[in-house]
């Protein structure tokens, strides 16, 4: 399909800080007659730019600036970035919620939207009565809801409450209800925001293939801003980036989220380094060769760890041990080097070792390294290195063959391994 159904062009936004208003009447009903006659704003403002990070210099600022894209029939584009980049008030300006300051929205079609949390839903009426209020907003007929209203009401598993005021309803009960609301009553354009994150695990897999269907089954067009990227993988082939209020980057999924997660890379140096004592033997080099920049690694791609020791004497058999710890502390990953085959240590001088893991099968998330160095093949200790080199992996649709349990180490990897000696660093 390729008719487009949304275009957008240079969409702007600008909000006064501090105060509410512009000041006078007569200002209002300048600003409203401009409008009338397809006029700028007479009282627009050159504004800062929207980064979170600076101090405005201005009491306007530009949530969006220059907004251009378009998107085609039965597309699902995906619409990430960081919190304040812009993408909530995208969607709001798209749904209605707010006007924009400068540019045009042309879209075909109904458009429903599932921004946050009971919008759109009276809190004193019922949750049948909400179903009707929300397909009357999209102007479909009663006997249209009518035809619809017992799928919406099973697919929320509301069943028990569609008569209770919603205002008694959970927030996961909500947005149940309200996405079921969304999806059902067959809007041409669905915008929906990071609302289903408040849903349980179940619900977000419901969810995500009942998008897939409105989608590729039904032809119709979603706009979805997520910070899940797993979810984002799924389900969308386009993405846009947005950051300080502008379109950072706009193409293929596994690009976009590669250029998000590059906007702003909070881990730290991928080097590991230390000054090597004369008496003693240790680590004094760990580096990692990640798959993507800023120390992000693809799941299923070829990850590298290389270490470097000093050895002053001669040790029996020693030996490198390598842990991936989680965000929660616990060991995923564990390989070592205890192998005649590829042993070190017959000689004094430095030995640098290539830890190569062809396909690493870490599940999406931050991680960072805990290495061991012993000597008698892990026997004696001589130094453990912990919470160094941070890395981050992320992955694009891909299925594991294990399944992870709190408090286990998921596999031990049978990884290659490389030494070279040096007499001198």
């Amino acid at each position: 399909m390729n008719e487009v159904i949304l275009k957008i062009e240079n969409l702007s936004k600008q909000y006064r800080l501090g105060t509410v208003g512009t000041g006078t009447i007569s200002h209002d009903l300048n600003r409203w007659w401009h409008t009338v006659r397809g006029k700028e704003d007479p009282f627009l403002k050159i504004g800062d730019v929207n980064d979170r990070s600076t101090k405005a210099t201005s009491e306007y600022v530009w949530a969006l600036k220059d907004i251009n894209f378009e998107v085609k029939k039965g597309e699902v584009l995906g619409i990430i970035g960081k919190n304040g980049a812009g993408k909530s008030t995208l969607l709001k300006i798209l749904s209605k919620v707010t006007g924009p300051t400068t540019g045009s929205i042309k879209s075909k079609g109904r458009i429903a939207s599932l921004l946050e949390v009971g919008t759109g839903f009276h809190p004193e009426l019922t949750g049948r009565e909400n179903i009707y209020l929300n397909g009357a907003i999209l102007g479909m007929t009663k006997a249209e809801i009518n035809a619809k209203l017992d799928e919406i009401i099973e697919f929320s598993g509301c069943e028990r409450y569609i008569d209770t005021p919603t205002k008694r309803y959970s927030s996961g009960m909500t947005v149940r209800l309200a996405f079921a609301v969304a999806a059902f009553l067959e809007p041409d354009i669905l915008v929906i925001d990071e609302v289903l994150a408040v849903g349980d695990a179940e619900f977000q897999k419901k969810a995500i293939g009942k998008m897939q269907d409105i989608s590729k089954g039904e032809g119709r067009t979603v706009l979805f801003v997520s910070h899940n990227m797993q979810a984002i993988s799924v389900l969308t082939n386009k993405c846009i980036v947005m950051n300080n209020g502008g379109i950072f980057f706009e193409g293929k999924t596994n690009d976009a989220i590669t250029r998000y997660l590059s906007l702003d890379s909070h881990l730290s140096d991928n080097i590991y380094k230390a000054i090597p004592l004369p008496n003693k033997s240790s680590i004094t080099k760990v580096k990692l060769i990640t798959s993507l920049p800023n120390n992000v690694q693809r799941n299923n791609d070829l990850f590298e760890i290389h270490i470097q020791i000093f050895m002053p004497y001669l040790l029996e058999k020693p030996a490198v041990a390598i842990q991936a710890i989680n965000s929660n502390e616990t060991p995923i990953l564990y390989c070592w080097n205890f192998d005649e085959q590829i042993s070190f240590g017959k000689k004094s001088g430095y030995y640098n070792l290539i830890c190569r893991i062809p396909q690493l099968k870490l599940y999406m998330g931050k991680y960072n390294l805990t290495v061991h160095y012993a000597d008698n093949n892990g026997k004696n200790k001589l130094e453990t290195l912990k919470d160094i080199c941070p890395f981050e992996v992320v992955m694009f649709g891909v299925k594991h063959p294990y399944k992870w349990e709190l408090g286990t180490c998921t596999y031990i990897e049978d990884a290659e391994w490389n030494i070279n000696y040096s007499k001198e660093f």
